[in-house]
């Protein structure tokens, strides 16, 4: 089972393995969807994340849908997850349904609470910087929604750490606890979190919990499974992106771990686990076994030579650790 691990410089408790749902809804239908939650709650995972937009390829908040629908068949579902969930992405094309301004953050609580069939999220979190709403606005109605007991803490996805610093020095003058976890792409081929935003998440005593962690599949093994002849997830989207313009490290990456006996997408997992800041990986599978690897990964301890193999192949950005020093001839 994961080990549990605190959220940040909060007393709340997460696994290290995070069960994130995007595929919920389109490629993973109601009853899958349901195995996996089972799945993971039986092996020690308690943080599930979600977003209001997720199912989309279906309808908008289908995915939320489902796991309301998880959470009502009972048993202490409910209870034992820790549960997070996104506002921020449009909605619809109505010109409200969108960004983080106070109306859209509390009726796109309000509207989640619905769909999840539940009276309260734990983690709340501003899916993308909103650029036109000042973080007065934000904070009113963050503690509106924490004063009515529907939120319980506030957290951030895909913001640079100068978001960060500016958000929580607002929050502070306000006496609120703040942002206390970002979400954001990180892996071995999306490295440039390192630069800023990692160190501010660390200074603020922020939790890190990168999305991605397989960059949507191109560490999975997909130029094995594609010259199998399989068809895969992994030849889609970012994934097919990244094979394009790094098919080499990646052909590289894959003959390294084979060496070692290792599946790829087991020390894609290990290799994020591993990075000090990280708190939780958010880990999008399809199936159970999907959902396996990555709770090994949890108990995987990679070794000072894979480590060092490791960052030759996918050196970091700049001249690695953190800006300005990184970016210094």
């Amino acid at each position: 089972m994961p080990e549990l691990t605190r959220l940040g410089r909060t007393a709340l408790l997460v696994s290290r393995i995070g069960l994130g749902t995007v595929n919920f809804g389109g490629r993973v239908d109601e009853p899958e969807a349901h195995r996996l939650l089972d799945h993971a709650r039986d092996n020690g995972v308690n943080l599930v994340d979600t977003a209001d937009m997720y199912g989309w390829r279906v309808y908008k908040g289908h995915t939320e849908e489902t796991i309301g629908t998880w959470f009502k068949r009972g048993g202490g579902r409910r209870e034992s997850t820790v549960l997070a969930t996104k506002v921020g992405n449009p909605m619809s094309e109505a010109p409200n349904e969108s960004g983080l301004s106070a109306r859209h953050i509390i009726a796109g609580c309000e509207q989640s609470l619905r769909r999840l069939g539940t009276d309260w999220i734990d983690l709340y979190q501003m899916h993308h910087i909103d650029r036109t709403a000042c973080w007065e606005e934000i904070w009113q109605a963050m503690e509106v929604l924490v004063t009515q007991g529907k939120i319980r803490y506030v957290g951030s996805s895909n913001f640079a750490g100068w978001h960060l610093a500016r958000a929580q020095e607002t929050a502070t003058r306000g006496n609120a606890l703040g942002v206390v976890s970002e979400q954001c792409l990180y892996n071995l081929l999306s490295r440039h979190v390192e630069l800023e935003v990692l160190p501010a998440a660390r200074q603020l005593g922020m939790a890190v919990l990168p999305w991605s962690p397989l960059h949507g599949g191109a560490l999975s093994g997909v130029v094995r499974t594609r010259n199998a002849g399989a068809a895969v997830k992994g030849a889609q989207g970012r994934a097919a992106t990244a094979l394009h313009r790094h098919e080499h490290t990646i052909r590289a990456y894959e003959d390294f771990c084979a060496r070692r006996n290792s599946d790829p997408a087991e020390m894609g997992v290990a290799w994020v686990l591993s990075r000090p800041a990280v708190t939780s990986a958010i880990v999008g599978p399809r199936t159970v076994e999907q959902l396996d690897g990555a709770l090994r990964a949890c108990r995987t301890r990679l070794t000072r030579e894979e480590l060092e193999r490791l960052e030759e192949l996918f050196p970091p950005p700049g001249n690695g650790g953190p800006a300005p020093e990184a970016w210094l001839d």
